[in-house]
């Protein structure tokens, strides 16, 4: 007996007004389609087939190998797109077969196990998953008999009054036995308001047929689905507080949990420190009893052992251990600080390499460029890369000291232990050792100040 998947990401999601197809939308860090094929590879599936309509092509290239999809090529209902889910897998009769939406990130993949296993335990036609929302407003209803037992589910457009009461409700997420789902799929009828195939109406069919329907209670937190904007920043601050906490039980310390973003694919080493306004994001890993924020945003970045970081800006950057950022850098891409080294107030950096116990103290501009170890930048320093046509490099070796206020007109290079003096523009390389000046000698005009406050009076109507 197999046990196979079909994910219903297909919609719309009109009432997202958005460009981006719903299942696309992200939340910590991943769309919601890749949440729910996460929970169910965590739940055992064999084999999972999504259905796609909107921006298929863009659907398919988020799924993981081994994921396939099949096109609904008209959105004519969640019936309609099961059965085209359906055709696709081609389970065997004896399979069981999920079906459920691509929009549910915060259902946990122990809950599916449950809904899998009450199924088989009862030997049931289907078995559904309901929850009782505070609002149950959206959802379809779910009818039962005097003895408790599932009779059906009506949508809540189609409800009548008395029906809109019942607090009990269906997630759309459903297990069913392949051999009753495939001609329950073909026999559904769309005579609705919405003209549409309803999967729900299976549920009726499978009862009128003598087939046994069971329901498994979950938490309403995990049958919230995502429709609109609202619902979807619901939903990542679910996950947020979810991925914090566990990080938390990790070793990681956190001054304001509400108050820190950390993405689904971010890792984290026990005694790392996230001061508030922290996000985390992408591919980013940080080491043990590095101190990160306030006021910080890294992404796709790897942050050494006990390195210092505030109030700055990182992306696909590499921080080395006990290498210290801030307050307000830019470490943009291919910036990689070396152990020890320092980029402090207002400083860029982007595709260069900071050497060992180097420093890039304040306001300074470093772009393609390679400084050796234990090297100081003065303030305002530019390393003037971009020629208008093509970038160029700047090489400064180990032990240089440049001068405040020094333009290295790339291509250049700076030898070992050299100086520049400050406010030169070096456009020559400097040899090691050796002290660079190149800036015009100071002139100076005596009586200067007189003869221009006489120049303006003049002027004066």
């Amino acid at each position: 007996m197999g046990l196979k998947a079909v994910v219903l990401g297909a919609g719309k999601g009109t009432r997202m007004k958005s460009d981006l197809a719903k299942v696309l939308h992200e939340v910590a860090g991943r769309p919601l389609v890749s949440w729910m094929l996460e929970i169910v590879a965590a739940s055992g599936i064999d084999e999972t087939v999504v259905v796609v309509g909107r921006q298929a092509d863009d659907v398919a290239a988020v799924l993981p190998e081994g994921v396939r999809t099949a096109l609904q090529e008209k959105q004519l209902g969640t019936g309609h797109a099961a059965r085209v889910g359906l055709e696709a897998l081609d389970p065997d009769d004896d399979d069981i077969v999920l079906v459920l939406p691509g929009d549910m990130p915060l259902i946990r993949h122990e809950t599916l196990e449950h809904l899998v296993e009450l199924h088989r335990g009862t030997g049931a036609g289907a078995t559904l998953l309901s929850c009782r929302p505070a609002d149950p407003t959206g959802y379809g209803r779910i009818l039962r008999d005097g003895a408790d037992h599932v009779l059906g589910i009506v949508e809540q457009r189609d409800a009548s009054d008395q029906q809109l009461a019942i607090r009990e409700v269906s997630t759309s997420v459903y297990a069913f036995a392949a051999r009753h789902l495939r001609p329950a799929l073909a026999d559904l009828s769309n005579d609705n308001s919405q003209g549409e195939y309803y999967l729900t109406d299976v549920i009726a069919a499978f009862v009128a047929d003598g087939l046994r329907v069971e329901a498994l209670g979950a938490d309403a937190i995990e049958g919230e689905g995502v429709n609109s904007h609202d619902q979807l920043a619901a939903a990542a601050a679910e996950l947020r507080r979810r991925i914090n906490r566990s990080w938390m039980r990790s070793g990681v310390w956190m001054q304001d949990p509400e108050r820190t973003y950390i993405d689904a694919d971010v890792t984290l080493a026990p005694g790392v420190r996230l001061y508030a306004d922290v996000h985390l994001e992408g591919a980013t890993a940080i080491d043990a009893d590095a101190e990160v924020g306030p006021s910080v945003y890294v992404r796709d970045c790897r942050i050494g052992a006990g390195a210092r970081i505030w109030y700055s800006v990182l992306r696909q950057a590499d921080v080395g251990i006990q290498a210290e950022v801030g307050p307000y850098v830019s470490l943009r891409p291919g910036a990689d600080l070396r152990e020890g080294s320092k980029a402090g107030t207002f400083v860029e950096i982007k595709n260069s390499v900071v050497g060992k116990d180097s420093k890039v103290p304040h306001l300074a501009y470093v772009g393609d460029a390679t400084i050796g170890e234990g090297s100081n930048i003065g303030a305002g320093t530019i390393t003037v890369n971009y020629d208008g046509h093509q970038k160029h490099r700047t090489m400064i070796g180990d032990g240089v000291k440049i001068g405040s206020d020094t333009m290295l007109v790339a291509p250049v290079s700076v030898g070992d232990d050299a100086w520049t003096a400050a406010g030169s523009v070096i456009t020559k390389d400097v040899s090691p050792g050796a002290l660079a000046v190149a800036r015009s000698p100071q002139k100076e005009v005596p009586g200067y100040a007189a003869r221009r406050r006489a120049r303006a009076e003049q002027e004066q109507p």
